[in-house]
């Protein structure tokens, strides 16, 4: 039977460079592969002829051969353990080749010179402090730099080349037709071993310790916000940089404030006196009491903003408002004398026609305009 034209199997022309032999040999692998058609004769034999045509093509001499003389000038090397147009070397190695950047093949050495890990650590504060800002000491677990063998995690600090990899970090492993990279088991894919490892450290380059840092906390952090310690990380593999310390500050829920970005809010009891007649409130700050004109006739929920008394930007440098929300207190535990001078002055209110209570006067209009839709 005759054969088909190498370029004419792989779909190209005979001016093809090898990125688009490659290309091309990669499409028909990937469809006419056994695995994929396992009940497929003709998908095995369009896979065994892609592969003798790639085979062919991809080396210069073969193509040389090939194009002067066509599958004369190649069939003595074309043959294989399978015959004419059989199978070649190992199948896994053509897949190697070919998708050798999916297993990380290519004979390249993997990079095992790792960063170390970033940590986190929460830092709880108070509200003043976090406005104010503070320097903290801080205790961290981490693993640090074996300073006996300085990260190398040899005791004279030398190492070997890996006798299981060569050196190349990767070792082939087979799996059925296929030839994978993977990262040799014995030196972890660095391509070195250790034959004498330091004792402080096994051989590890990195050891477990407690280590004590100053952290200075500046001044308007907020819920969330984190401060970032560059090489105050984990140590890195093989003497690699060291990874960050970034930490997480949490603020406590205050007693008296509750910020929303740069402002601070906070619920004050009014006295239904002094709400009725106005005057003058103390009211608490961070940088302490303040006095605020209340004036008269002030209803309940009413809000007061006070300019520049929240909080100052750790970021725009503003300094946010202080919002006071005031709620009418009713007074408690009231004596006989003092109940019947509250009774005289409730009478006083209804003796003229001015309407002292304009919520209680509209919702009382409201509610007759809503029995009067009801019944008619």
């Amino acid at each position: 039977m005759a054969k088909r034209d190498y370029y004419e199997t792989l779909g190209v022309q005979k001016s093809a460079g090898d990125d688009e032999l490659k290309k091309a040999y990669r499409r028909l692998a990937m469809q006419y592969h056994p695995d994929r058609n396992p009940d497929d004769d003709s998908a095995q034999e369009k896979f065994k002829e892609a592969k003798e045509a790639y085979e062919v093509l991809k080396d210069p001499q073969k193509r040389s051969a090939y194009d002067r003389f066509g599958h004369a000038g190649v069939d003595h090397s074309a043959r294989g353990p399978g015959g004419p147009g059989g199978f070649q070397g190992d199948v896994g190695d053509i897949f190697g080749d070919i998708f050798g950047d999916i297993f990380g093949g290519g004979g390249r050495r993997r990079q095992t010179r790792q960063r170390g890990s970033d940590l986190r650590y929460s830092m709880d504060l108070d509200l003043e402090e976090a406005v104010s800002g503070m320097t903290r000491e801080i205790r961290v677990p981490t693993l640090g730099q074996c300073k006996t063998c300085d990260g190398s995690g040899a005791r004279d600090g030398k190492k070997e080349t890996c006798s299981t990899c060569a050196g190349m970090g990767q070792v082939r492993m087979q799996q059925g037709i296929f030839s994978v990279q993977q990262t040799c088991p014995s030196c972890q894919g660095s391509g070195q071993q250790i034959s004498n490892p330091c004792p402080d450290c096994n051989g590890q380059g990195r050891k477990h310790e407690t280590r004590t840092l100053s952290v200075k906390i500046p001044a308007g952090v907020d819920n969330g916000d984190r401060i970032r310690l560059a090489g105050e990380g984990e140590a890195g593999v093989n003497a690699a940089p060291p990874g960050d310390l970034y930490v997480e500050v949490r603020v406590r829920p205050h007693r008296l404030f509750e910020r929303d970005g740069d402002d601070l809010y906070c619920e004050v009891p009014l006295p239904f006196t002094l709400a009725a007649v106005g005057g003058e409130l103390e009211i608490p700050t961070l940088d302490g009491q303040v006095k605020l004109k209340i004036p008269s006739e002030t209803q309940s929920g009413r809000m007061f903003r006070l300019k520049s008394k929240g909080v100052k930007s750790v970021r725009s440098h503003r300094t946010g408002d202080l919002i006071c929300r005031v709620v009418l207190e009713t007074p408690v535990k009231l004596t006989r004398e003092q109940k019947d001078i509250l009774r005289k002055f409730e009478r006083t209110l209804t003796k003229d026609n001015t309407v002292h209570n304009p919520k209680s006067h509209s919702w009382l209009q409201g509610v007759r305009e809503f029995f009067d839709r009801m019944t008619s």
